[in-house]
């Protein structure tokens, strides 16, 4: 599997990386199995893995840890995150020095590591004054606790901003960002994206299946229903509810897409994963596999080229910048700005 630079920071990384959402009580239960599928993933080549201390209240990260353990951490570049909440504490979550503190610590002694490569905040929170999130995480990459830090699901004027107030208050500067991405959700490519490439940023995007969209699973005359591991979890089902506008759109797309994919003699998986990985700004597509089957379906679509007319029809289907849900933009977890309270007149 060929390598990418992430950014500008001299660091090198596969164009999948594995995703651990889906360890734990939020996917799989069984850890002796995921750890499997953590070594799979290093064997075929694939170096950089990104879990966060919010799945599954931070199961994941030890799965992850005991899967490096005795040997395998050196040759990782080890992602996490934090700023969702983790337990029902208030302090316990944001982006506060307090918390951003406590956070790592928690991180590095569940993955039972001396070192996180890459720390990612979650949700940027906008109570929090910027130069307070950017001063800690300095502090945090001084103390060597940390390599470098990024940002997940941030808007294009956040990450400026950002980088701006970095600039000027003498801080480090954010490397990364976390992007929703895939060819049924693509709003990152009209700002996100070509800001991140503007200024020599990392880009690791999540979602590059649409949650399960892109899969192949949804077709035309199938009962459309949720992964057994999401629908444990609270307030995912809407995701997959068919009786939805939004929702009918997407089957309409993933069935195009799919003939297209057929047409082409690949898969769907294949398809949706090499668009991702084909953006110029995009270094590295997040895949969550909950078996080893999924990982395998994913592995496959290593190497994957596109040509210009497949390019072309997918634009025909879903528009450049264009999301069919505008939900799976994730804009409801990451901005106040389209909260009612923050638009009412």
């Amino acid at each position: 599997m060929d390598h990418r630079p992430l950014g500008r920071t001299g660091v090198s990384v596969s164009p999948f990386c594995l995703g651990t959402m889906m360890f734990g009580a939020f996917g799989n239960p069984d850890h002796e199995d995921s750890v499997k599928i953590v070594h799979r993933a290093l064997d075929a080549g694939i170096n950089v893995v990104d879990t966060a201390d919010f799945y599954s209240a931070g199961e994941s990260e030890r799965i992850v840890g005991k899967a490096l353990a005795g040997g395998r951490r050196d040759g990782v570049v080890l992602a996490t995150k934090a700023g969702l909440p983790f337990g029902d504490d208030p302090n316990r979550r944001g982006t506060s020095r307090r918390w951003i503190t406590q956070a790592v610590e928690g991180s590095l002694r569940r993955l039972g590591t001396d070192w996180i490569d890459l720390f990612q905040i979650h949700r940027l929170d906008p109570a929090v004054d910027v130069d307070e999130t950017l001063g800690v995480l300095s502090d945090l990459v001084h103390a060597g606790k940390i390599r470098m830090f990024g940002t997940s699901t941030a808007a294009a004027s956040e990450i400026v901003e950002a980088l701006w107030t970095a600039e000027r208050r003498g801080r480090e500067r954010v490397r990364t960002e976390q992007p929703p991405y895939s060819i049924l959700a693509r709003a990152a490519e009209y700002d996100v994206l070509p800001t991140c490439l503007r200024h020599g940023m990392g880009v690791l995007t999540y979602s590059p299946l649409a949650g399960g969209w892109l899969t192949g699973k949804y077709r035309k005359g199938r009962d459309v229903e949720p992964p057994g591991s999401v629908a444990r979890r609270e307030g995912f089902a809407a995701m997959y509810d068919a009786t939805s506008r939004a929702n009918a759109a997407k089957l309409d797309a993933a069935e195009a897409l799919a003939v297209l994919a057929e047409e082409a003699g690949l898969s769907l998986v294949q398809l949706a994963l090499a668009f991702v990985t084909r953006h110029p700004a995009v270094t590295s597509a997040i895949v969550g596999p909950r078996t080893m089957d999924h990982l395998d379906s994913y592995l496959a679509a290593a190497g994957v080229e596109l040509s210009g007319d497949v390019l072309d029809r997918i634009d025909e289907i879903v528009p450049p910048g264009h999301t069919v849900n505008i939900a799976d933009n994730m804009w409801s977890t990451s901005t106040t700005a389209l909260e009612p309270a923050s638009r009412r007149r």
